[in-house]
C-alpha cells in the first residue's frame, strides 16, 4: 500500500459499491484521489465531480478538471457500470443501449480524455470488467457483450500505448450491489449461478493491479475466478456445457417461472426435455 502514497488517481463510478470502498482505501493509503460520478459530492472525504460520462463534451471537461485538480494523473480506474436483464433473443432496447454506453463507451471516452496525462506520467489504467466478459450467462446479453467489448478495447489500447501506460483488466464475479436490482426485479437473479464475493476482495484485486511492479494484463479477484477464466479461455465448449447444465437445473426447479423475459428459454428447455 505504501506504493500508493502520493499517487494521483481518478476513479469513475466513485459513489457506487466498488467506488466508495476504492476511494476510501486509496485515500487511507496516501493517494490523492478525485472521483467522477453522475452524482457529485464526496465519498470517504474524497471529492467527487459530477458528470454524465455518456456525454462526450461533459466527459472531456470533467476529466480535464480532475487532472487539473490533481496536477497530473498516475492512475485511472474505470469502475462505472450498469447492469440489467437483456435476453439475446429479443431486439435491443434502451436497457441494452444504456449498458453499452456506460460499460464500454463511457470508459473509452474517459480513457481517451485522460491518456495525455497518463502518458506523461507513465501511469496506469485499470478497467473493472466482469467474469461475464469471458463466461457469459443467458438473459444478460447486454452486460456480457458490453464487458467483453470493454476487454477488447483494453487489449487494443495496450497494443497502442503499452510502451508508456500500463493497461490491466480486473474480472469480478457477483457482488451484492444495486447493479443487480433490476435483474432481480425481473425474476432473473444470478443467485445459484454466480458465487458471491466481497467488495473488499474486488478492491484488493484492483489495488494489486495498481501496485504490481509491472501492470498485469488480466486479474481475477478470487482463486475460483482464476479457474473460471482459464476454463472459459482454454475449454470454452466445456464452460458452455457447465453453464447450460446450471441453467437447466434452475428451469427444472421452477426458478424462472415468474420471469416474463425467460419465457422463451423456459419453454425451449421444457420442450427439449419432453
Amino acid at each position: 500500500m505504501s506504493a500508493l502514497t502520493g499517487r494521483r488517481v481518478v476513479v469513475t463510478g466513485a459513489r457506487g459499491t466498488f467506488g466508495r470502498e476504492l476511494c476510501a482505501t486509496l485515500a487511507a493509503a496516501g493517494a490523492h484521489v478525485v472521483g467522477l460520478d453522475l452524482h457529485p459530492g464526496t465519498t470517504a472525504g474524497v471529492p467527487v465531480l459530477g458528470a454524465d460520462l455518456t456525454d462526450p463534451d461533459a466527459t472531456t471537461a470533467v476529466v480535464g478538471a480532475a487532472v487539473g485538480r490533481l496536477g497530473g494523473l498516475d492512475l485511472l480506474v474505470n469502475n462505472a457500470g450498469v447492469g440489467g436483464p437483456a435476453p439475446a433473443e429479443l431486439a435491443p432496447d434502451d436497457t441494452v443501449r444504456q449498458q453499452i454506453e456506460v460499460n464500454l463507451l463511457a470508459a473509452w471516452r474517459t480513457t481517451a480524455a485522460a491518456l495525455p496525462a497518463l502518458v506523461d506520467a507513465h501511469g496506469r489504467v485499470i478497467f473493472v470488467a466482469s467474469r461475464m466478459a469471458v463466461l457469459p450467462l443467458p438473459l444478460a446479453a447486454a452486460y456480457g457483450v458490453s464487458k467483453r467489448a470493454l476487454v477488447a478495447y483494453a487489449d487494443a489500447l495496450r497494443l497502442e500505448v503499452g510502451t508508456h501506460v500500463g493497461v490491466s483488466v480486473v474480472y469480478p464475479s457477483m457482488v451484492a450491489s444495486p447493479i443487480h436490482d433490476s435483474t432481480a426485479r425481473a425474476g432473473l437473479s444470478l443467485r445459484g449461478v454466480s458465487r458471491l464475493e466481497t467488495v473488499e476482495g474486488v478492491v484488493a484485486a484492483i489495488l494489486r493491479a495498481a501496485t504490481a511492479r509491472r501492470a498485469p494484463r488480466d486479474v481475477a479477484t478470487t482463486t475460483r475466478g482464476r479457474l473460471e477464466l482459464a476454463l472459459a479461455r482454454h475449454a470454452p465448449a466445456l464452460a458452455d456445457r457447465l453453464v447450460r447444465r446450471t441453467v437447466a437445473g434452475r428451469v427444472a426447479a421452477g426458478d424462472l417461472d415468474g420471469a416474463p423475459l425467460a419465457e422463451g428459454l423456459v419453454r425451449r428447455h421444457r420442450d427439449a426435455a419432453g
